[in-house]
């Protein structure tokens, strides 16, 4: 029927532990240090839910107190689980809280799981003539699945899949949604700790149930079955029998299904603001009035709320007693919410004030105007010119400052007050105002305020423009402050200020043809967008300024990244030539190199498919080659090649080895040889990549547009790219400085292990030297394999490498690995105390520190989850390391661009690779400036270790290094 009503019920923990490890590489913390990613990716998904279907009736279902009756019947039953992360735990009464103010039912029953809660309403409410919809990726609810029950399943990458009988008839190769029970209790369940059947996994399972369609009547033909599997099945029926029990949801859960209980309703809008607000949702706010601002085709009225207890079963879908449900025109927020008014609703009323709104422009009291051209301007710069600090934001033309022209200035120095001043667009008309700024610009005494001045500084560069004296750049201040949290101004302005800024698309609309220049922009409008910018940066100013202090971070914004961000800006404008005709024949030699291979690749396996496919890929390995018993899947059935799967295999499949090559091979060709060429700048012929001083919470640089620092150098073909980077002409050469082992170099000085240190100031090759202790043969003796094993595990201990990946970099067995890391540590015990010391540090403080004060919060160092927690001890080890090693280069940087400045050399600093720095070097001045440099990393940092740099020059990048 059309118009039968649906019913979708969401699996409340299926969604929120999903929501939390989608983030788990990059989680959302808030400026309160809190993990709010569970809260948004289920958030997300909900709304997601919401916007695609338009529900009628809508209920979220939790756990309370695990399964009573299945723990009674067994004891060991979901046991095994970790503890769950406290990221979830704390996000669960936030979740609670929001659907409250949704007014959207919880349904949760002491004792029961959520599984037998949503089969329960959805076989009662198919008795009412609802389709229901069961919101959960858990393949177990396949076994509900009906003519009028479905599951609906996130997919991975974005976007559901609906699971009707066919759906599950096809995957679980079965008759009827019933077998998946038996399915389940055959093949048990590890992370439910549901034994199944011994021996017995996917295919057998399948291959039972069409034989003999149920777990008893496979019992009942056990004289069919051969060898161990007859032994297995027959001595472990009351096991599987047990295991079919425990796999079956329950229908009998003491819930009831009242149909006007769950009809979607209006939210309290202001107080599900509030509660995003205090999260610091800002993108979520805007999802949720989109999503309730949508028109609907169908608009069911808003229902009267009702709140029973939860503890009986019932429904809970109470309503805040000071923002209750609007019911007329007049009220806050009628008509706004189509998707719930009513066909005359004033579609014009958005009146959803709280006592917590943020703040606009339209609400803030400020004063903002533009400075008219000749004598205003002057008198303008005049005032300008007694200021001791001013925060500046420049309008442009474009992102890319290498092209980008100015369309104006904003400047502010008291808040709430600031000026813009337009520019012409004819380039001499602009030269000549910005001549007028010079004075400002260039006067050491005045500090100048920004958020990323990076971009300002290139821009007016371009004007032949410097900017000197004191700067304060609020991006770099907040990542010293919270480096886990996005830096963007927006953002900022919200989490700090309670302010939301004018959006850049109110401004000039979205990306596409219909988008304006900014020089297209009312110049009361541009005036108002430009100084909002400024004034709001002077204010973030005034915050973080304490705030660097408070987290003792003040001394290395002061010396490391201000002072870095002035260096960064000249080598970004100074760029680095590319031999183009070189990668052009590179490409060609590559385009054979994949042709050769691919046709390897066929030949073994006896057909041509896409190698791209890792569909199709997964196919040819896992069922025609058959490579493994037990190939692991994806969420969605397919079989998992990625490199971690692959590189496993390499060693025993020539074909697996044969694909990675290609892969790196393709990808080596898109990414850097086919790329490259297109991103050199026409202004400049040089290729200009952008450093990113906000990204690496451990205080890593990184490159982008073009990426310069993964360019791989493992293999031939990818230190070949290094060679079509040149020097400018024939008068120049490469110079590459790199520290020699400073990671290692590092956790030997911190951890005082006096057999390294003395390795180091020795002159030993360290490698051979820990070889030689932990295989106990002389330095002399120790083979190349040995090395190699010492050396894998050298670097692999600092980001704590398992036996387990031990194995699977090198040739030694799992039994070999382990015995080899027992042994280093049993040669260096300081080292492994001195990872103890820096774990139960975090443990105590929250954070570690590099030896310049760099912090890393690590918020799940004390985290029941054994994975989650893993992490953090292994960052709590790496994070001081690398970003000692990260500062130390930073220093040595610094003072080397201080030197070129200050000696007018004319040699420059193009790039910086993690460890390396790379020049163009005008040939008169090589001799003095190797030692220059040598001498100036060499003494950037003093540490018990001494610091090796080892120095080369040559034709191109790869000579050089």
């Amino acid at each position: 029927m059309s118009d039968q009503k649906r019913l979708f019920l969401v699996d409340a923990y299926a969604l929120i532990f999903r929501g939390y490890y989608a983030f788990i590489k990059n989680p959302r913390i808030n400026s309160k240090g809190e993990d709010t990613s569970a809260i948004m990716g289920f958030m997300n998904s909900l709304l997601d839910v919401i916007k695609r279907e338009r529900p009628d009736h809508l209920a979220v279902c939790f756990d309370k107190g695990g399964s009573a009756d299945r723990v009674e019947l067994f004891e060991a039953y979901k046991a095994n689980r970790d503890e769950t992360p406290e990221g979830i735990k704390t996000a669960v009464p936030y979740i609670y809280e929001i659907l409250k103010a949704m007014h959207i039912p919880i349904m949760v029953k002491e004792g029961f799981e959520a599984d037998d809660v949503i089969g329960t309403l959805a076989k009662k409410a198919e008795k009412e003539g609802y389709k229901t919809f069961m919101v959960t990726p858990d393949k177990d609810f396949a076994q509900l699945v009906s003519e009028n029950i479905f599951m609906y399943r996130p997919v991975f990458g974005g976007g559901y899949e609906t699971w009707g009988i066919p759906e599950v008839q096809k995957k679980f190769e079965v008759t009827d949604p019933l077998q998946v029970i038996d399915y389940l209790g055959m093949m048990g369940d590890a992370s439910d700790n549901i034994p199944g059947l011994p021996g017995v996994g996917e295919k057998t399972a399948k291959k039972f149930l069409k034989a003999y369609g149920s777990m008893e009547n496979l019992f009942a033909n056990t004289h069919e079955l051969k060898g161990k599997m007859k032994e297995k099945v027959e001595a472990n029926q009351e096991l599987g029998l047990l295991s079919k029990q425990l796999a079956t949801i329950m229908l009998d859960v003491p819930v009831e299904f009242n149909a006007e209980d769950f009809e979607m309703s209006e939210p309290d809008v202001p107080k599900v603001t509030e509660i995003f607000q205090e999260l610091e949702f800002r993108r979520l706010i805007d999802n949720f009035t989109k999503t309730f601002s949508a028109e609907a085709k169908t608009a069911p009225s808003v229902t009267s709320s009702t709140s029973t207890s939860l503890s009986t079963g019932s429904v809970e879908k109470s309503q805040s007693t000071s923002n209750s449900t609007p019911t007329s025109s007049s009220s806050a927020g009628a008509g706004q919410f189509s998707l719930f008014g009513s066909a005359g609703a004033d579609s014009g009323a958005t009146d959803t004030s709280s006592a917590s709104e943020r703040k606009t422009v339209a609400t803030y009291s400020h004063f903002y105007q533009s400075v008219a051209s000749g004598m205003a301007t002057k008198l303008f710069v005049t005032n300008l010119m007694k200021q001791t600090a001013v925060c500046f934001d420049t309008e442009t033309t474009g992102l890319n400052p290498l092209t980008a022209e100015l369309v104006g200035i904003a400047f502010s120095w008291e808040v709430g007050k600031g000026f813009y001043v337009p520019f012409p667009e004819d380039k001499t008309e602009a030269q000549e105002l910005i001549e007028t700024f010079r004075p400002f610009f260039e006067d050491d005494n005045i500090e100048k305020i920004g958020q990323n001045l990076k971009y300002d500084i290139k821009v007016l560069a371009k004007y032949n423009i410097q900017v000197k004296g004191k700067l304060f750049d609020t991006m770099l201040a907040h990542y010293l402050i919270n480096p886990d949290m996005r830096h963007n101004m927006d953002v900022l302005a919200e989490t700090y200020l309670n302010y939301t800024p004018i959006s850049i698309t109110e401004l000039i609309g979205k990306k596409g043809k219909n988008q304006l220049s900014m020089r297209d922009v009312d110049l009361e409008k541009l005036t108002e967008y430009a100084v909002e910018d400024a004034d709001i940066t002077l204010q973030l100013k005034e915050h973080f300024q304490n705030e660097l202090g408070e987290a003792n971070t003040q001394k290395l914004f002061d010396e490391i990244e201000i002072p870095l961000l002035r260096v960064l800006a000249a080598m970004e404008l100074e760029g680095i030539n590319l031999d183009t005709e070189f990668l052009n024949s590179l490409s060609d030699a590559l385009n054979n190199d994949i042709l050769n291979l691919e046709q390897k690749i066929y030949t073994t396996a006896g057909e041509e498919f896409n190698i791209a496919s890792p569909k199709q890929l997964g196919i040819i390995l896992f069922e025609k080659l058959k490579l493994v018993d037990k190939p692991k899947k994806t969420k969605t059935g397919q079989y998992k090649t990625g490199e971690d799967i692959l590189s496993y295999l390499a060693k025993d499949h020539d074909i697996v080895q044969q694909v990675l090559d290609y892969r790196g091979l393709a990808k080596l060709k898109s990414t850097y040889v086919d790329a490259l060429p297109l991103q050199v700048e026409p202004s400049t012929g040089r290729v200009h990549t952008d450093y990113m001083q906000t990204v690496a919470a451990t205080g890593r640089l990184s490159s982008n547009n073009p990426n310069l620092q993964n360019i791989p150098i493992r293999t031939e073909r990818g230190r070949q790219v290094r060679k079509a980077f040149v020097p400018r002409n024939e008068d120049y050469t490469l110079l590459a400085a790199d520290y020699s082992q400073i990671e290692l170099r590092i956790i030997a000085a911190l951890s005082e292990e006096e057999t390294m240190i003395e390795a180091f100031k020795n002159g030993e090759d360290i490698h051979a030297s820990t070889a030689s202790k932990v295989f106990g043969v002389l330095l002399e003796e120790v083979t190349r394999a040995q090395r190699s094993n010492a050396k894998t595990v050298n670097f692999g201990i600092i980001y704590g490498v398992s036996a387990f990946g031990l194995s699977n970099q090198t040739d030694l067995s799992r039994g070999e690995a382990k015995e080899l890391i027992d042994t280093y540590y049993d040669t260096y015990p300081k080292l492994k105390a001195y990872m103890s010391k820096q774990v139960d540090f975090a443990r105590d403080h929250g954070y570690v520190s590099t030896v310049l004060g760099r912090r890393r919060y690590l918020k799940d160092i004390n985290s029941r989850n054994a994975v989650v927690r893993g992490a953090a001890e292994r960052n709590a080890v790496n994070a001081p390391i690398q970003g000692s090693a990260a500062d130390i280069i930073k220093i040595a940087m610094i003072n080397i661009y201080n030197k070129l400045e200050a000696g007018n050399y004319k040699s420059k600093m193009l790039l910086q690779v993690h460890d390396e720095l790379v020049f163009d070097i005008y040939k008169p001045e090589l001799e003095e400036l190797t030692t220059l440099i040598k001498t100036e990393m060499e003494s950037a940092f003093k540490l018990e270790v001494p610091l090796d740099v080892e120095v080369d020059t040559g034709l191109n990048w790869l000579e050089a290094h």
